[in-house]
């Protein structure tokens, strides 16, 4: 960038940049890398200081970097451990190799540059591109709102889109429980048992569901819209497949696909930093999967007596059971719903038996301020302590294509715990679907 001054003010101008230029390094044990702070104030051709924070506004949920190689979701404060923003992102595990956050400290609108440190986590399952945290350290006097990230220390801000840092500012719990699905693609059109796992996610005590959205049918559409406008539903836009190529299966095939499941592993990311400040539970489980107390009527009264009998622990892990949609019953066959697409779940209460040497994968209830980061099955780093709940407590119903589908009727085990909920649900359901679709 040049500056054009008269001849006389040349030295002063020189002078004052060099002397505004202010460069320090430290080591800090969360980043574990030598950082460099950069503090110099931009061009003050702006009169209004909230102007001076160059950059243009990040308005889509993945922003795609120059290098076509990283991508961004969304930056968090956070400071449970040091003053820090974590980005929450997608990169490729080898080729970046290095990224700085720029920030833009208000109201002087001064720019202050931080080495990332990028950690790829480690469930990528062997495809190229995995979840990342990109973590920076914030300015000791700034509490920055917004920030960008880029491949060097240097460069024209101007140029590189802005992120809203979220997580600034301390909030009540506005909900109990959160459930996080990700991602719904491949036209998604199971509305029958998407309007059942909603409305018992609602008898159980959940105020909020968060969906990544990737593409679904039109009639799904119609309920989510249905869902949002009630303000049950969040949709999240993930149109990953305009950035990467996707696979649907979780481990990588070597059919030149970028990145697993849609990205599901940085979309359950995303979503624990989305609310965790706003939700005092996140449940992280499939629209086909709902958590079954077997010892209490709902959620709430279930999670207050697992921490009371588990102080300290964040992580709750509920173990899956797979009740196979091939194998029904007659009962709760209502004609009003065979119209409509999709599984009916009161209609399937077999469930698969335990295989031999097969852990059953197990899906979570997590306090989100305790967790850093996750996957699909299992938290990769947190704080304080996971349990395995037993399964005289609670099981996830999972129904599903078999896993087991040589077995007769008479190998599986009848389990109608689902049955419990059977007035409720009936009378819930048909309401969503009198205002929707019939």
């Amino acid at each position: 960038m040049m500056i054009h001054c008269g001849k006389k003010h040349i030295c002063a101008v020189v002078a004052c940049i060099i002397a505004s230029f202010l460069i320090c390094s430290w080591k800090d044990p969360q980043l574990q890398n030598n950082t460099t702070r950069k503090i110099f104030p931009q061009a003050r051709n702006v009169s209004t200081a909230g102007q001076l924070c160059k950059g243009k506004l990040a308005q889509n949920v993945i922003t795609a970097l120059k290098d076509n190689r990283t991508f961004i979701i969304s930056p968090y404060f956070d400071d449970r451990e040091s003053k820090v923003t974590r980005v929450i992102g997608i990169v490729h595990h080898e080729d970046v190799k290095q990224l700085y956050c720029w920030f833009c400290c208000q109201p002087d609108g001064k720019m202050y540059v931080s080495k990332a440190k990028i950690d790829v986590h480690s469930d990528r399952f062997g495809f190229p591109y995995g979840a990342a945290d990109i973590v920076c350290l914030e300015p000791e006097k700034c509490d920055p709102t917004h920030v960008s990230i880029h491949q060097s220390p240097h460069g024209n801000t101007d140029q590189l889109p802005r992120f809203e840092i979220k997580n600034r500012k301390a909030e009540t719990f506005s909900v109990d429980f959160t459930v996080c699905i990700s991602a719904m693609f491949g036209n998604y059109n199971n509305v029958l048992q998407f309007i059942q796992s909603m409305e018992m996610y609602k008898i159980l005590g959940v105020q909020k569901v968060v969906i990544y959205r990737n593409n679904c049918s039109h009639l799904m559409e119609k309920v989510l819209k249905f869902y949002v406008e009630e303000g049950t539903v969040e949709v999240i836009p993930w149109p990953i497949n305009s950035h990467l190529k996707v696979s649907s299966k979780w481990h990588f095939m070597q059919d030149g696909t970028h990145i697993g499941y849609y990205g599901q592993i940085t979309a359950l990311n995303d979503c624990i930093y989305r609310n965790m400040q706003r939700s005092k539970f996140v449940v992280l489980i499939d629209a086909d999967e709902i958590i079954l107390p077997l010892k209490h009527p709902d959620w709430m009264t279930m999670m207050s007596g697992l921490q009371e009998q588990n102080p300290g622990t964040g992580i709750f892990l509920f173990e899956n059971h797979i009740f196979p949609e091939t194998i029904s019953t007659h009962v709760f066959n209502i004609s009003s719903w065979n119209t409509v697409p999709g599984v009916n779940i009161l209609q399937h209460v077999h469930r698969e038996p335990d295989r031999k040497d097969v852990i059953n994968p197990r899906k979570m209830i997590i306090d989100p301020r305790k967790v850093i980061q996750t996957s699909v099955h299992s938290v990769l780093h947190a704080y304080g302590n996971s349990v395995n709940v037993p399964m005289d407590v609670a099981l996830i119903y999972h129904c599903r294509v078999p896993l087991q589908g040589n077995l007769p009727r008479e190998s599986l085990i009848r389990d109608t715990t689902l049955w419990r909920y059977n007035l409720s649900l009936i009378m819930n359901v048909n309401k969503v679907l009198y205002q929707t679709i019939l």
